[in-house]
């Protein structure tokens, strides 16, 4: 008996719950989808079943076993539907996340043009600042912001980001501008509060002092540069960088803020960059996934897209 078809009609009776309703859907008659669930379990060793006049349930072993069957049955059907004819067609249900500030702006724009184009693929989105677990909480990819963490996870590299210093001009107006990062003490410094992230500080690539090398943690500097930490303050600081961004623009001082987030602004001109000639190593923006040794169509596709549009001229500015 073929063992593919032995898994096709586990899972159906599995998600169906009935041998009489798997057998319906596959126009055939009850006892040959129990002979093949039988052979299956016979040939694994082990129950995965348990079967009453009434009812079918999973038992432990089953459970696991079902997961596995239906993303083998979903990696299958995706590989025919790459080559069939027709060309590429996706399918099946793609489960994204990305933090919430870049998801919001970046991310959420583009998922219903990508349904535009695979019409039978459907997708969840999850925004959130948490740095989720995607392999346990089930999700396909997520797309990260700065340096990633070392992890099991693959990830490709979707576009560059940097972190740069702005104000409004009407600040600068009033209070000048800083000439070096270590004038910024004697400015309104717009910074996350302690329990948000940039623990380290803001990033600034300044000359390497004679004798020194380039250490500055997870940036590389470029030759002859060092990393300088600096931890600015000010009269205000917030967990929410879309606050800090508000603020900014109205003036209130000045924010060390992610390209992605004020280039916009920057090219309008209703933010100016400052310290630029200190401006860190860029960092990247990324797809990760779980390491996979056949990736869904519908993901590879979706990594490909987002690729597609963040390299496009204007994108970042529009």
């Amino acid at each position: 008996m073929d063992k593919f078809k032995q898994l096709e009609s586990f899972v159906s009776i599995a998600t169906r719950g009935s041998l009489t309703a798997a057998a319906q859907a596959e126009g055939v008659a009850p006892a040959i989808m129990g002979r093949r669930l039988d052979a299956l379990e016979e040939r694994l060793g082990v129950k995965l079943l348990q079967r009453t006049t009434r009812r079918i349930t999973l038992t432990h072993e089953g459970s696991a076993f079902l997961e596995d069957c239906q993303r083998v049955l979903a990696d299958v059907a995706n590989a025919e539907a790459s080559v069939s004819a027709g060309g590429v067609k996706a399918s099946g249900h793609l489960r994204i996340t990305a933090p919430a500030g870049f998801g919001r702006r970046h991310v959420a724009p583009l998922v219903p043009r990508f349904r535009s184009h695979h019409g039978d693929v459907t997708i969840s989105l999850n925004l959130s600042d948490r740095v989720i677990d995607i392999g346990a909480e089930g999700f396909d990819c997520a797309v990260r912001v700065g340096d990633l963490p070392d992890s099991s996870l693959v990830s490709v590299r979707l576009a560059d980001n940097r972190r740069l210093c702005v104000a409004a001009p009407r600040y600068l107006q009033q209070h000048g501008t800083p000439a070096h990062p270590s004038e910024l003490s004697r400015f309104d410094c717009l910074v996350l509060s302690s329990d948000a992230s940039q623990t380290r500080g803001w990033a600034f690539q300044v000359p390497a002092e004679p004798g020194r090398g380039g250490a500055g943690g997870a940036l590389a500097p470029t030759a002859g540069t060092t990393v300088l930490h600096v931890r600015p303050g000010g009269p205000l600081d917030c967990s929410d960088g879309q606050v800090l961004h508000a603020w900014c623009l109205a003036g209130l001082g000045i924010a060390w803020r992610s390209s992605w987030e004020v280039e916009a602004e920057v090219a309008a001109g209703t933010l100016v960059p400052v310290l630029e000639q200190f401006a860190g190593p860029p960092n990247g923006i990324f797809a990760v996934f779980p390491q996979r040794k056949h990736l869904p169509l519908r993901v590879r596709l979706w990594i490909d897209f987002l690729k597609h549009h963040y390299a496009q001229p204007g994108f970042w500015t529009s």
